[in-house]
């Protein structure tokens, strides 16, 4: 346990726009696509014995190279832009925000070991962790790729480590006694909540259906959608799927993506009195296209009684950003049960464009606001809901570049560089790892940072506050940043308004930060979490104070990492080149009563190339072979 940590040996810069930015009503949308799903049965926690190994055991990596195979077209949570120059540069200053919250806990949370091993070992490496995290009636809830695990409030398991296959009733990922085959789906992307006013728990993933022989993608996919029939998140829950290959099977619309089905990928998850929803950004699953951004609504209350039968109602966003699709709607997350009563009940959203999946150029200064409204419309058998959408005018943003870190020993590249090294197979440690020699021309991993979409949307006070990845000119040097936004939404008849009432950027001369979630009290005191890296830091866990009134505060390590991210998707040998170091993807904040707690990925394991041969590719039981990552949950007070 850690109760203070020393602040940031960085100089901290920080740029506050005080802007107050009324818009016009939008137009309101069509109705949406409705149709209904049948419940698939029940479901517990059930972890089972930890493997063993942690070394390499063929095959390694799911067949899709956006997890680390370069090897197939079905890529998830894809990046199409690239970094662009920014045009913001950062003054050397830095803000005290009013919230000022105090680090009360820390500890370490789920980590990559952890995951590999579970349910026997019959999982796969997987990068990067995609962090999610949900917090209520004395229980907190860590989800990751591709595990979970529920903690009490002072930070000691209740569960072991749960795989996510189990949890959704789907056979292990593969059977590694019999080198593989049979295999079962391929669950990501993991997200929770827990609502205040239902006293119950949301939990979803994304899952990719396979040939049961081989592994290989089939095109259909499903958003599982698993909600608690008590506050206690260990006991019984009940499950739902829900199709998104949008290809006019099973039910679903036929949105035309080349080459067959299309991938309801980067499910994120938001909930109000009435509904709760789920978006995707959806791709071809079989190609590099991308549709849109779809919203998929549905009853709370129904879901909350375990109904055998639900109604969800879809949004296509095709168009309806100035003749361009919406990219990655972040639902808002309410803390409390301080929900939007206006129009019938509605659910807001927020989202960029610069990325290329927008039709953007790199580089925006658009922030966009939606509302779904009439919510209340979905206790009925037809829900009557309209979309309506507007856009502000915020301080520029755009596609960051990778995240330096700082030098330090990366043991699986190096092993991948060595050819000296004595091995059961010839000398050289890469003999490990392949059969044929590898060019021998690795680098300390770039861990990547974004494409400058909306992170997680937080609804509290009465306002909307959220954050993305940026470029940020900093100290003279381009660096990925952080520019925060805090909005006050309007609902009506007409559509939504909005007003941008602070935003600003978060930057650290020589560092990166990366991958915000702010999480904020009723009261308006919020904490905003992310991953610090660069120069003089590893891989580290650490958040910074926001309020409407002060903006961004200065910036508390949480923990400070131990060396450099070393995972498979750093390396050329593995995933082609030029590599993609995975990280993060998102973190997370969940709010409980006038704590927030905090949730984002960094680096624990650290040792030499020759503790990483000698101990069996482990670093202490710190790591497996291919990967490192760890993650870190904190509770603060403001």
């Amino acid at each position: 346990m850690h109760l203070r940590k020393p602040l940031v040996p960085t100089v901290v810069t920080a740029l506050i726009l005080n802007l107050i930015v009324v818009t016009a009503p939008a137009s309101v949308g069509a109705a949406g696509f409705t149709r209904q799903i049948s419940s698939s049965g029940t479901t517990v926690m059930r972890s089972s014995t930890e493997g063993t190994s942690g070394a390499f055991e063929d095959p390694e990596f799911r067949g899709d190279p956006d997890e680390g195979e370069d090897d197939a077209d079905a890529t998830v949570n894809r990046v199409q832009s690239t970094p662009v120059a920014p045009s913001v540069t950062l003054p050397e200053s830095a803000g005290k925000a009013k919230s000022n919250p105090e680090l009360k806990l820390d500890f370490e949370g789920l980590n990559h070991r952890g995951q590999r091993l579970a349910n026997n070992g019959n999982q796969f490496s997987l990068e990067p962790p995609d962090q999610g995290l949900c917090v209520g009636n004395g229980f907190v809830l860590e989800t990751v790729n591709d595990v979970l695990r529920v903690y009490n409030t002072a930070g000691t398991a209740v569960t072991g480590v749960v795989d996510q296959n189990t949890f959704y009733g789907y056979p292990p990922a593969l059977i590694r006694a019999n080198g593989g085959p049979p295999f079962g789906p391929f669950v990501t992307d993991p997200e929770c909540l827990f609502d205040v006013a239902s006293q119950r728990w949301f939990h979803t993933v994304l899952t990719l259906d396979v040939n049961p022989a081989n592994g290989a993608f089939l095109g259909t996919n499903h958003l599982d959608i698993a909600v608690s029939q008590t506050a206690n998140p260990t006991g019984a829950w009940t499950i739902w799927h829900l199709p998104v290959q949008n290809d006019g099977t099973q039910g679903t619309p036929n949105h035309g993506c080349s080459q067959g089905p299309c991938i309801g990928d980067y499910p994120h998850i938001g909930i109000d009195t009435y509904g709760f929803y789920i978006t995707t950004n959806e791709y071809s699953f079989f190609g590099p296209e991308f549709k849109s951004a779809n919203i998929y609504a549905m009853s709370k209350a129904a879901l909350v009684a375990g109904s055998s039968t639900i109604t969800v109602t879809q949004f296509d966003t095709v168009g309806l950003d100035d003749g361009n699709p919406g990219f990655t709607l972040r639902p808002s997350m309410t803390p409390g049960t301080a929900f939007e009563l206006g129009a019938g009940g509605t659910e807001y959203f927020m989202s960029s464009n610069a990325a290329e999946e927008a039709n953007g150029t790199g580089t925006s200064t658009d922030l966009l606001v939606w509302a779904l409204s009439n919510t209340s419309s979905l206790a009925t058998a037809t829900p009557a809901l309209s979309l309506s959408h507007t856009t502000l005018t915020a301080g520029s943003y755009s596609v960051p570049p990778k995240a330096n870190q700082k030098a330090g020993d990366f043991p699986l590249g190096q092993c991948i560089n060595d050819t000296t090294i004595a091995t059961p197979f010839g000398p050289g440690c890469w003999q490990f790892f392949f059969v044929a020699e590898p060019a021998h021309d690795e680098v300390i991993s770039t861990p990547d940072s974004g494409d400058s979409r909306i992170m997680q949307v937080t609804f509290a006070n009465g306002k909307l506050w959220g954050a993305l990845d940026t470029g940020l000119a900093v100290g003279g040097a381009t660096k990925a940043g952080i520019e925060w936004f805090i909005v006050k939404p309007t609902i009506s008849g007409a559509g939504v308004t909005a007003s941008l009432i602070k935003s600003g950027y978060l930057g650290v001369a020589g560092n990166n930060v990366t991958y915000p979630a702010i999480g904020v009290t009723n009261s308006g005191r919020g904490a905003m979490v992310f991953t610090l890296v660069g120069a003089d830091n590893y891989p580290s866990a650490a958040f910074a104070p926001i309020d409407a009134q002060a903006g961004v505060g200065a910036i508390t390590v949480i923990e400070a990492g131990a060396g450099p991210a070393d995972g498979f998707t750093s390396y050329k040998a593995f995933v082609g080149n030029p590599p993609r170091t995975r990280w993060g993807d998102y973190s997370a904040a969940a709010t409980d009563g006038n704590s927030i707690w905090l949730a984002t990925e960094y680096i624990r394991s650290t040792c030499d190339l020759n503790t990483f041969v000698t101990g069996g590719f482990n670093c202490g039981l710190t790591r497996t072979s291919l990967g490192n990552w760890s993650t870190r949950i904190a509770k603060v007070t403001p």
